[in-house]
C-alpha cells in the first residue's frame, strides 16, 4: 500500500485535510520550530527524560536553528493519539513506543520490542547495520513518517503484582496493563489486557482497575510509585528485552530539512538512545534495592511459566505472518538477532558467567 492510497481511504484521510493549516511550519528569522507531542507526561524517569534530552540536543547542535517545542499528552493530543497527529501533519514529530501503534500495522512492534526478541544491543545492531533503518522507512513510508529511534530502556521487567504468579493459569481473569505484541500473548493465556497510558497507571493500580501492570524497570517504576500500592514485582519479562523509543518525524517536514538538519536531527536520535540506555541502566540497581528496603518481593516467573509465554508468544507472531511487511520485518529481524547472539553468546555472555563465578557475582 502506497502512501496516497492509505490516506485516501483510510479514517486518517478524514483529519488530514483538517490538520493541514496547522502543519506549517514555524520560522522566524530564519529558524524553525518543530512541534513534538509525546506519550509521556513531563518528569516522567527514562522516558520524559529522553524526550527532552532528544528536543535539548537538536536545539544545541543546530546552534539554535532548530527549535523543539515539546507537549506533553493533553497538550495539543493524547498520549496515544501522536502517531496520527504527526502522519497527517498536526504535529512535525513524536516520542513515544512504536509498538502502541500496532493496530495502525503490526510491524511497528518490532521497532519498540517483540516477544522474545533482541536485547538493546542486538536491536541496535539490527537497525544500524541489518536492515532496520531502512525497514523503518518503508513501513513509516505508507503513513507519511520518517523513522528515527531515540532511546532504549533495556529489558524490561516482568511487572507488578498483587499476588504471586505460580503458573500460567493465574493469568487467566488477570486485568493487566500490557501493549505491544507482548499484551497480545497475555491474552492467549486469558488476561484481560489494557493498553493504557503511562500517566494513568498509578490511579489504575491503585483503585483495582488494574490486577498488575508492566511499565519500564526499577528506576522508573520507583519514580512512578507503583510500589506503594503493589509488592510484588517480577523483575524479568519475556515482553520486552530490548526496549526503543521512536522519535519519528512528519516525512514532509523531514524532505523540507536541509541535509545538515537532517543529519542533525538524526544524530541527536543516536545520542538519546546512548543517554537513555546508559542512564536507565546506570540507575536500576539501586532502585531495586530501594524498592526493596520497602517491602518489595522480588521474584522470577517459573520455567513453566516461561514456557507458557514462549508457546503464546509463537502463536501471536505466526498469526501476523499473512502481512507481506510484518513477514519481511521478522525476517529481517530474527536473521541480525541470529548473527549478533552467536557472537554475543561466546563472549560478552560467557565472560559475564566466569566473572560472577569467580567473583562471586
Amino acid at each position: 500500500m502506497d502512501r496516497r492510497s492509505f490516506l485516501t481511504t483510510s479514517a486518517l484521510g478524514g483529519t488530514a485535510a483538517a490538520a493541514s493549516t496547522l502543519a506549517a511550519p514555524a520560522y522566524a528569522a530564519g529558524k524553525r520550530v518543530l512541534t513534538l507531542v509525546q506519550s509521556w507526561p513531563r518528569g516522567f524517569a527514562v522516558l520524559d527524560d529522553a524526550s527532552t534530552y532528544y528536543s535539548k540536543m537538536i536545539g544545541e547542535m543546530s546552534d539554535g536553528a532548530l527549535t523543539v517545542d515539546k507537549k506533553a499528552p493533553g497538550e495539543l493530543v493524547g498520549a496515544l493519539e501522536v502517531f496520527d497527529a504527526v502522519s497527517s501533519g498536526q504535529a512535525d514529530m513524536y516520542h513515544s513506543a512504536d509498538y502502541y501503534f500496532i493496530g495502525q500495522h503490526p510491524g511497528y512492534a518490532y521497532f519498540t520490542s517483540v516477544p522474545f526478541g533482541g536485547t538493546a544491543q542486538e536491536f541496535t545492531n539490527w537497525y544500524h547495520h541489518g536492515g532496520g533503518q531502512a525497514l523503518h522507512d518503508e513501513l513509516g513510508e505508507v503513513f507519511n513518517l520518517k523513522g528515527l529511534i531515540a532511546g532504549n530502556s533495556g529489558s524490561q521487567s516482568g511487572g507488578w503484582f498483587r499476588k504471586e504468579i505460580k503458573s500460567a493459569d493465574d493469568f487467566n481473569g488477570l486485568k493487566f496493563r500490557m501493549p505491544g505484541l507482548g499484551g497480545k500473548v497475555l491474552g492467549k493465556l486469558g488476561a484481560s489486557v489494557q493498553n493504557i497510558p503511562g500517566g494513568e497507571l498509578y490511579q489504575a493500580l491503585s483503585s483495582g482497575a488494574l490486577d498488575g501492570l508492566e511499565w519500564v524497570g526499577p528506576f522508573a517504576d520507583e519514580r512512578a510509585g507503583f510500589q506503594e500500592v503493589a509488592k510484588i514485582y517480577y523483575t524479568a519479562g519475556f515482553h520486552e528485552p530490548g526496549s526503543a523509543l521512536a522519535g519519528s518525524m512528519n516525512l514532509d517536514v523531514w524532505n523540507e530539512l536541509s541535509p545538515q538538519h537532517q543529519a542533525i536531527v538524526t544524530n541527536a536520535a543516536m545520542a538519546t538512545t546512548h543517554y537513555q540506555l546508559s542512564e536507565t541502566l546506570s540507575n536500576n540497581g539501586a532502585a531495586l534495592s530501594r524498592l526493596q528496603s520497602q517491602g518489595v518481593k522480588t521474584l522470577q516467573f517459573s520455567d513453566d511459566v516461561w514456557d507458557a509465554f514462549g508457546r503464546a508468544s509463537a502463536e501471536v507472531m505466526d498469526e501476523n505472518m499473512g502481512d507481506e511487511m510484518f513477514a519481511k520485518i521478522r525476517a529481517s529481524f530474527e536473521a541480525s538477532m541470529a548473527t549478533s547472539s552467536s557472537w554475543i553468546n561466546k563472549s560478552d555472555g560467557y565472560y559475564v558467567e566466569q566473572r560472577n563465578r569467580v567473583l562471586g557475582g
